[in-house]
C-alpha cells in the first residue's frame, strides 16, 4: 500500500471518528488488530456496541465505499468482533446490542450507513 493510500485511509478514519464522538459516542477502539485482522473503529454508547467498517475513497467512480464491504467482509467483521468481545474487560457493562455499521467517505462526503449488516 502506497504511502498516499495510508493517508486517504487514516484520513477518513479520522473523519468516521469524528462522526462518532459528535453523536455522543465514546470511541473505545482504533484499528484493534489480531492475527485474522482488523476492526477501524469500535464506539460505545448506551449499551451499544458499534463496529464501524471504514472505506475511504477520492472519487464514486469505481463504486462506493459501501459496495466494497462485501459478505465475506461482512463475515470476517463479525467473526473479529466476537474476538474483540472475547477480550472484554470484566468490570465494564457489557453490551445489550451489537451493530455493524459502514462508514462510506468520498472527497471529505461522509455517510455512516448505521446497522449496515
Amino acid at each position: 500500500m502506497t504511502a498516499r493510500r495510508r493517508a486517504l485511509g487514516r484520513a477518513g478514519e479520522e473523519l468516521a471518528v469524528e462522526w462518532y464522538v459528535a453523536r455522543g459516542w465514546e470511541v473505545l477502539d482504533r484499528n484493534w488488530r489480531v492475527r485474522e485482522g482488523e476492526l477501524d473503529v469500535i464506539a460505545w454508547r448506551q449499551g451499544i456496541l458499534a463496529v464501524c467498517e471504514v472505506k475511504t475513497r477520492t472519487t464514486d467512480a469505481f463504486g462506493t465505499g459501501a459496495e466494497a464491504v462485501t459478505w465475506r467482509k461482512q463475515k470476517r467483521i463479525r467473526m473479529l468482533a466476537g474476538r474483540y468481545l472475547a477480550t472484554w474487560p470484566p468490570g465494564r457493562p457489557r453490551p445489550r446490542e451489537l451493530r455493524f455499521d459502514v462508514a462510506d467517505i468520498t472527497a471529505h462526503r461522509i455517510d455512516v450507513i448505521e446497522g449496515a449488516f
